[in-house]
């Protein structure tokens, strides 16, 4: 039986986000600068991390309490090994409509089957650039574009429902909207622009580097010939449009210059077992995995876990401002550990 709860501002459950670990293969400047996270940068052991048991037995609860959505992240989630085996238990699930998971997409053609045969059918693949130079200078790492699309076909070839997102940040690769909508216009993807955020403590960020939504729909507009999307459900977070002439959807995610705050359904859970109940809160969440380790049973876990959702009041988006965001600095949760 499912007991519908919400928060403080009425919100309810629907979503929870699994991250299954920290790492990460590239250095984007906006999540994992390489000045910080450089090659002797200590990440969880693996003794810290969350099991894929312990994540399933998390799930199962939630789905008590209203979550019908479950999405794996990280850092990069397919570094985590034997990912498949995960998937594949919290299909087992009743209750679970839908299991995504957002990855940079450089490990597809190596996991892409083993995923896909365990009954993963979503993902959400970041890519902030097509052109080789510009994602080589997001990336860090020397890894092209190219590279990227030739994983996304190889996805697309086994099954895979695929969306791109595209993290813009003006000066660095506001030149690639309308070439990246060019690009997957024409192969029937879905792609999602997002203004830059202030999540975690080290990317620098400040309002000047946002690309609004509305800079971004002035400039699609010059160039496509498009119409707006009613939301499909209760707390999406982009606004989407169609082109007119093949009907492919693109969605633009307003997360600073209009917040989706007060219809935000999603808890979340670190890759070391703790609760956060918004991108941007600061860095103690509550120990689940302590909880757990120590001999909880299910119904004091799902006491705590109605506990949590009940106190829930965040709502950083609404609130944001530069004094805000000057006073939050260096407090907020880093990005790879909770995932996007």
């Amino acid at each position: 039986m499912v007991e519908q709860i919400t928060d403080k501002l009425g919100r309810p459950i629907r979503d929870l986000r699994l991250s299954v670990t920290d790492r990460c293969n590239f250095r984007c400047d906006y999540c994992m600068p390489k000045e910080i996270f450089g090659d002797d940068f200590v990440f969880l052991p693996k003794d810290e991390l969350l099991t894929f048991d312990e994540m399933v037995r998390i799930a199962a609860l939630y789905t008590q309490l209203g979550v019908k959505k479950i999405r794996i992240t990280g850092g990069e989630p397919l570094l985590r090994r034997d990912l498949y085996k995960l998937i594949a238990k919290l299909n087992e699930l009743e209750g679970i409509e839908d299991i995504g998971l957002t990855t940079n997409g450089l490990l597809l053609k190596k996991h892409g089957l083993n995923l896909y045969n365990a009954g993963l059918r979503r993902l959400n693949i970041s890519l902030d650039a097509i052109d080789d130079q510009v994602f080589q200078s997001i990336n860090n790492r020397n890894i092209k574009a190219t590279t990227i699309l030739e994983q996304i076909d190889y996805a697309l070839s086994i099954g895979f429902h695929i969306k791109v997102n595209v993290v813009i940040q003006k000066g660095v690769n506001d030149n690639q909207i309308l070439p990246m909508l060019e690009y997957f216009k024409h192969r029937n993807i879905e792609i999602r622009f997002i203004e830059f955020m202030d999540v975690g403590n080290d990317n620098g960020w400040d309002f000047s580097k946002v690309v609004t939504k509305d800079e971004m729909l002035s400039m699609i507009e010059n160039e496509f010939d498009i119409e707006a999307v009613k939301p499909k459900y209760y707390g999406e977070v982009a606004k989407y449009y169609r082109h007119k002439d093949n009907g492919v959807q693109f969605g633009l995610i307003t997360s600073v210059s209009q917040s989706f705050c007060s219809t935000c359904t999603r808890a979340r859970l670190s890759s070391d077992g703790k609760f956060y109940g918004c991108l941007f809160s600061e860095v103690d969440g509550f120990d689940v995995k302590s909880l757990m380790r120590s001999g909880a049973s299910d119904e004091t876990l799902l006491d705590q876990f109605k506990a949590l959702w009940k106190i829930r009041d965040n709502r950083y988006s609404d609130e944001r401002t530069e004094q805000t965001v000057a006073n939050r600095k260096r407090n907020k949760i880093n990005m790879n550990y909770i995932g996007g």
